[in-house]
């Protein structure tokens, strides 16, 4: 079933121009008024730090092998760069503990994309919304699925201090046989990876969160939704005090006006909004049964590379099978072409270290022809775009970009115009002529994918590696004291 984050329909088209229409009546208010209180937004700037509260999970703030990184997590450093002051996080697993640390100002606003972390009693004040996504009921694959809340039987499991609670409440007022369990001290990732372990029969889940965790847990399945856009807000103090609130206002319309924000949002759901159930399943057992044959040699081959994107596009290509081929020639475990081969020096296409060696330094090598004003965070999916289309065919994907007043330089303008090279009206006037685009933007997007469940796997792996050796060290502590004791 496909997650659809945003739906390119008219309705969200007049939704998305009304948003920006409320930014810039927003800003023209916040303009006029030279009568704000400044104290908050002097104080953030005189102690040089802006505290904010957010949520550590996956479609906000999480810690990997490279570092921070996250949805909310970039989106704040972009503010505090806005207003030119460091960001000290205040993190949090459970999003009902922000709260509180908002009201008595240990931190100055809270973030964390769970759909304004219920304000039904107005006791925050709510930003600019800057994201839409849809509420869903969720239950685990194997179940009979329910299609309305008639069919419902089992309790609806949902988190303290989300909004979820006001969302079920509203949804069910005309179904008064729905029960609705709420637990305290979890978090959405934790309410989901509980309902894979069968600890309750149904929860609900945001759009945006739910594409993530359907990467790791494709046993998620999608009853129906419950509630369609569903704007995001920062939460900040509700008092008297309009100057941080009025430079929300102003960075909002700014990242959407500059189209940051939308590069922010492909860079991490872009690739997200459709799911394939029996592709990731067979995915995630390809990890387990044949990548351990192969990850040596993608490891060793990968060069300037995260060895895991050379193998995530490996599947992509041959899905591990090294005797691979395609109608068109192409062969092994990389897919090489006879020509590519013997540029990389490649004498059978059928040995597979020879096959992932060349097909390696071939993604190197086009990793080298991107043009450096690319940022390092797109540089990737333009050489993979070029390894299944061509450069040329990307160079001229990128002309017509520029000719629709895109940005040929960012993967999410580029991307939407890369399938115009099928069209005759538009392939006739480049240089290198029809190509397959929307096949190119395809493989990407599922690269993308294999990508992010495979970082996962392997964090997973070594978390639980050090947990066991943590554990271990601390048996062989005691021992010892133990040990002492007896001697003494």
């Amino acid at each position: 079933m496909p997650i659809h984050l945003k739906k390119h329909t008219s309705s969200t088209t007049i939704k998305h121009c009304f948003s920006l229409l409320c930014f810039a009546l927003l800003f023209l208010i916040s303009a006029c008024s030279d009568n704000f209180s400044s104290s908050k937004l002097q104080g953030i700037k005189k102690e040089n730090v802006l505290k904010v509260g957010i949520l550590f999970d996956p479609a906000s703030y999480y810690i990997d092998a490279s570092g921070a990184a996250g949805f909310e997590y970039e989106l704040v450093q972009k503010f505090g760069e806005y207003l030119d002051v460091k960001i000290e996080l205040v993190p949090s697993y459970n999003s009902a503990e922000l709260l509180p640390k908002l009201k008595n100002g240990q931190v100055d606003i809270v973030v964390g994309g769970t759909a304004s972390l219920s304000n039904s009693n107005k006791e925050f004040r709510l930003s600019p919304p800057y994201y839409f996504i849809d509420q869903k009921l969720v239950f685990k694959q194997g179940r009979e699925r329910p299609k309305s809340f008639d069919e419902l039987i089992d309790p609806i499991t949902v988190g303290f201090g989300t909004d979820h609670i006001d969302a079920i409440k509203e949804a069910t007022q005309n179904f008064p046989q729905v029960k609705v369990d709420v637990v305290n001290n979890t978090d959405p990732t934790e309410l989901l990876e509980a309902l894979m372990a069968e600890d309750f029969a149904f929860t609900i889940a945001d759009s945006h969160r739910l594409a993530l965790m359907r990467r790791y847990y494709p046993d998620i399945s999608v009853a129906f939704t419950i509630k369609q856009d569903v704007p995001l807000n920062w939460l900040l103090p509700q008092n008297d005090d309009d100057s941080l609130f009025a430079t929300l206002i102003e960075f909002f319309g700014e990242i959407h006006q500059s189209g940051e924000l939308t590069v922010l949002e492909d860079k991490y759901f872009g690739h997200v909004e459709t799911f394939n159930y029996v592709d990731t399943r067979l995915f995630i057992r390809a990890i387990e049964d044949v990548l351990p044959k192969y990850k040596p040699w993608f490891e060793e081959y990968s060069g300037d590379l995260d060895w895991r994107l050379i193998a995530a596009q490996s599947y992509q290509e041959s899905h591990w099978n090294p005797r691979a081929k395609s109608p068109t020639g192409v062969r092994g475990i990389m897919m090489l072409t006879q020509p590519t081969a013997k540029q990389m020096g490649v004498k059978s296409r059928l040995h597979a270290e020879s096959n992932i060696r060349g097909g390696a330094q071939y993604l190197n090598l086009l990793m080298q022809r991107i043009p450096k004003r690319i940022s390092e965070s797109d540089r990737p999916w333009f050489a993979l775009a070029a390894y299944n289309l061509g450069w040329g065919h990307v160079q001229d994907g990128r002309r017509i970009t520029e000719q629709f007043d895109g940005d040929p330089d960012k993967w999410v303008d580029v991307k939407q115009h890369l399938p115009k090279l099928r069209q005759k009206k538009y392939y006739k006037t480049t240089r290198y002529g029809f190509a397959r685009g929307d096949e190119a933007v395809t493989y990407v997007s599922n690269i993308r994918r294999y990508y992010d469940t495979l970082n996962w796997i392997e964090d997973q792996a070594i978390q639980k590696e050090l947990i066991e050796k943590n554990i271990e060290q601390q048996k062989e502590q005691a021992n010892e004291e133990l040990d002492e004791n007896i001697n003494q």
